[in-house]
C-alpha cells in the first residue's frame, strides 16, 4: 500500500496519483499527516496513524469499489474501480460532481467581523455586504420565450371597455405604427394612414410624433393642459380648433357723442373655438375673454352638443388664467385629448389615439 501525503489515503502500490484527492503519490520523502479520528459506528475508534482501517476519507461507503466493478479510464484508458473519483495512474477526474468543499465562514469585507450568509448589512459596523444574487435551481428553470427577452417601453392597445387586447415592446428603443408599414401594424383600421406615428425613447422617456397622418395624432390629457394657437382639440366625437384672436383696440371716440348700443359683457374676446366638420370647414364658434371659464358638454355647460352620445353630461372645462387659457377634463367617460405637434413626452398610463386605436403607456 501506498499512503498518500495530501490526505492520507492508502492507495495501491503501483498507483502514481491518490485514487480520493487526484494528488501525485510520492514514493520517498512522502509526509504523512494525521486525519482527524472518528468514532466508527458500532466499532472502535480509528486512526489513520493507528493502523486500526483506512483512514476517513471524502470516498463514500456507498460508493467503495468490488473486486470486479472496473472501468477504462477515459484520459489514460487504465482499469480503473467504478465509483473512485480520481484514476490512480493520471489523476484525472471520473466523476462529474466535483468533492463538497467546506464551509467558509463569511466575514465582513469592511470590519473583518463574522457575519451571517443572510446579513444583508453587517451587524458590528452596519456596512453593506455583498450579497450574490441567487440562481435560479434546476428545478425552477423557465420556459425560453422569445417574447419575455425583450426589453423596452410596453403599449397595450385597449378595446372598446377599456380592457387590455395586446401589448407590444418597443424593444429597439422606437417604433412606427401604420396601417401598410412600421413596427405595429393595423391593416384593418381604415381612419389609420399607412404611416402614421411614432414612438421614440431617449434617456429613459417615451416620446410620439406624427409622421403627417390624414386624421392626427391624439394625446389624451392626464393634467390640464395650457393651449396654444392653432392646437386641435377632442371631445367627445368633436373636432374644436383654438385660435387667438389677440386683444381688440380701444374704441375711437364717437364724433358727435351719442353711445352705441351693443353687449357690455363680456367687453372683449382674445381667442375662439371652432367646430370642424370632416372637411375641415368651421361650423360653429365659442368665443372666449378674459377672467370667463366656459364648460362643455352634452348635457350642460356653455357650449352643449346635445346630439354627441360620446360626450358625457359635463365634459371639459377652459379655464383663463392670466394671458393663457388652460384646458381640463371635467370627469369625461371618454376623456380630452389635445393633437400631437411636432414631439410630445408620453407618461406612464396616458392614452394615445391613433385612427381608430387607443394605445396605453405601461411602463418606460
Amino acid at each position: 500500500m501506498n499512503r498518500c501525503g495530501f490526505c492520507g489515503r492508502d492507495n495501491e502500490g503501483e498507483s502514481r496519483f491518490c485514487i480520493d484527492c487526484g494528488k501525485p503519490i510520492v514514493a520517498s520523502g512522502a509526509r504523512v499527516i494525521e486525519v482527524a479520528s472518528i468514532m466508527s459506528p458500532g466499532g472502535p475508534r480509528m486512526s489513520a496513524a493507528g493502523g486500526g482501517g483506512v483512514p476517513a476519507t471524502r470516498v463514500s461507503e456507498a460508493a467503495k469499489p468490488g473486486p470486479g466493478d472496473k472501468k477504462a479510464c477515459p484520459f489514460c484508458g487504465a482499469s480503473v474501480h467504478v465509483g473512485l473519483p480520481f484514476c490512480p495512474q493520471c489523476g484525472g477526474r471520473l466523476s462529474h460532481e466535483p468533492p463538497p468543499e467546506p464551509a467558509k465562514a463569511l466575514t465582513c469585507d469592511t470590519c473583518g467581523k463574522p457575519v451571517r450568509a443572510g446579513d444583508l448589512f453587517c451587524p458590528r459596523c452596519g456596512a453593506k455586504r455583498n450579497v450574490p444574487t441567487p440562481t435560479t435551481p434546476a428545478g425552477g428553470t423557465k420556459v425560453f420565450s422569445a417574447r419575455a427577452t425583450q426589453s423596452g417601453p410596453k403599449l397595450a392597445l385597449l378595446d372598446d371597455d377599456g380592457a387590455v387586447a395586446q401589448h407590444f415592446t418597443l424593444g429597439s428603443g422606437e417604433g412606427i405604427v401604420g396601417r401598410v408599414d412600421g413596427e405595429i401594424k393595423f391593416p384593418d383600421d381604415v381612419f389609420m394612414s399607412p404611416v402614421h406615428a411614432q414612438f421614440a425613447v431617449r434617456e429613459g422617456q417615451v416620446f410620439i410624433r406624427d409622421l403627417g397622418s390624414r386624421n392626427g395624432t391624439w394625446l389624451f390629457l392626464d393634467a390640464p393642459q395650457k393651449l396654444a394657437d392653432g392646437d386641435a382639440v377632442l371631445v367627445g366625437s368633436q373636432i374644436l380648433r383654438f385660435k387667438r384672436l389677440g386683444y381688440p383696440g380701444p374704441n375711437p371716440p364717437e364724433a358727435d357723442s351719442t353711445r352705441r348700443l351693443g353687449s357690455l359683457l363680456p367687453h372683449g374676446d382674445i381667442a375662439v373655438l371652432q367646430q370642424l366638420r370632416a372637411d375641415g370647414s368651421v361650423r360653429d364658434s365659442l368665443h372666449l375673454s378674459p377672467g370667463r371659464a366656459v364648460f362643455l358638454g352634452r348635457e350642460k355647460g356653455d357650449w352643449v352638443f346635445p346630439y354627441d352620445q360620446t360626450m358625457s353630461g359635463s365634459h371639459a372645462e377652459i379655464r383663463n388664467e392670466d394671458m393663457d387659457f388652460v384646458l381640463l377634463d371635467a370627469g369625461s367617460r371618454n376623456g380630452v385629448a389635445v393633437s400631437v405637434r411636432g414631439e410630445r413626452q408620453v407618461r406612464v398610463g396616458q392614452r394615445v389615439l391613433m385612427g381608430d386605436q387607443i394605445l396605453r403607456l405601461e411602463n418606460v
